[in-house]
């Protein structure tokens, strides 16, 4: 199984992140400070989860990459 769990999270709060960008943009509306308060610690860490797992799928490039012979 390796480590496909990670990946999958890492995309899943990647995407829950990019949502929360698109409410902003569109509505102006952040969901994260909605729910759990503007800069709480809680809502510091969610922001730093989604920022980590951002990274971490830059990684993903150089597995496309590879896969692809780009």
């Amino acid at each position: 199984m390796g480590i496909k769990w990670l990946d999958i999270t890492a995309l899943v709060i990647t995407i829950i992140g990019a949502i929360n960008w698109g409410l902003i943009g569109i509505f102006r509306l952040d969901l994260v400070s909605f729910l759990f308060g503007d800069m709480t610690w809680l809502s510091r860490i969610v922001y730093v989860l989604v920022g980590l797992c951002g990274l971490y799928l830059i990684t993903f490039f150089g597995k496309i990459c590879k896969d692809k012979d780009i």
